[in-house]
């Protein structure tokens, strides 16, 4: 498990765990691995909760951490044993990029999103670019 060294958003440097090893698990068995280091697997992003990535295969994490007395969080990706993770000092720079990604698996037909979906992302309503409210 590596350190991730600056915020996507804003660029200071941090050091925060990144996404824990996937090695010798499946997706299901990476959830939990994930949420021992503090990590949550987020299964829907939307007002109405449309699917965000596609169990076990494609699992989207969230943690939030408190850095000198301020927020940090993160985001990260489990796509088939590939991990990757960023943190952002803003929760609205954060929501964008899980929104980013969500669409993008929507758009692709990898997930089940809004069925008034926009050919692009800057289309895409703000009720779509939230977390779930379930």
């Amino acid at each position: 498990m590596g350190t991730i060294t600056r915020t996507a958003d804003t660029g200071e440097v941090i050091t925060e765990p990144n996404l824990p090893s996937a090695e010798w698990c499946d997706g299901y068995d990476y959830m939990d691995r994930a949420a021992k280091h503090g990590w949550s697997a987020m299964g829907n992003w939307g007002e109405e909760g449309y699917d965000l990535g596609a169990w076990p295969y494609v699992i989207m994490f969230v943690r939030v951490v408190r850095d000198g007395g301020r927020h940090l969080y993160g985001f990260g990706r489990y796509v088939e044993g590939d991990l990757s993770a960023d943190y952002y000092r803003s929760k609205e720079a954060c929501n964008e990029a899980i929104s980013r990604q969500a669409f993008w698996y929507w758009h692709h037909g990898q997930s089940d999103g809004p069925r008034n979906l926009p050919e692009t992302f800057e289309s895409l309503a703000p009720e779509y670019r939230v977390p779930s409210k379930y």
